[in-house]
């Protein structure tokens, strides 16, 4: 992880219960499922916190509660929320939730990855860089920062 914490003692929730998800048995596997919020909040909800042993979920930066969809439209919003107003992590948080989600969900879908309004003091930047695709994808050549996302996705096992 990174040395110089910016937040040496994060507040730590506990895990939601995670819901088993039903499957219809005459399935069409050729059919388009629709994604609901519960699956999208699955898919981020264990990306570990670059400067900390806990998950986005544990430190409450991501939350079911805080993910717009619209399945019909192909559209994904998730609206993240820095542990600290002057988080530097910010914009790797939000790279690793625009990696997974771009690694995850079919490609027809447009996902929009926003800091919570007033809770980060450079909110209007960490935004714009997040959401600009040239800005994505120079971060995504630079071989140090893939690492670091790469650690962040890395499942763990409990």
């Amino acid at each position: 992880m990174v040395s110089g914490l910016i937040n040496a003692n994060p507040v730590v929730y506990e895990k939601k219960e995670r819901r088993v998800r039903s499957q219809p048995a005459d399935k069409d596997e050729y059919a388009v499922e629709p994604i609901d919020q519960q699956e999208i909040f699955d898919h981020v909800r264990d990306i570990k916190d670059p400067e900390h042993p806990y998950s986005l979920e544990e430190l409450k930066v991501v939350s079911e509660d805080a993910i717009e969809l619209d399945d019909e439209h192909n559209y994904v919003r998730i609206t993240f929320t820095p542990t600290v107003e002057h988080c530097s992590m910010a914009t790797v948080i939000g790279l690793c939730l625009r990696v997974k989600l771009m690694r995850s969900l079919p490609s027809r879908y447009k996902v929009d990855i926003r800091v919570a309004p007033g809770t980060h003091a450079t909110e209007a930047a960490v935004n714009k860089q997040l959401n600009d695709k040239e800005r994505v994808a120079a971060a995504l050549e630079n071989p140090n920062l893939v690492e670091m996302v790469d650690e962040c996705l890395a499942p763990t096992y409990e």
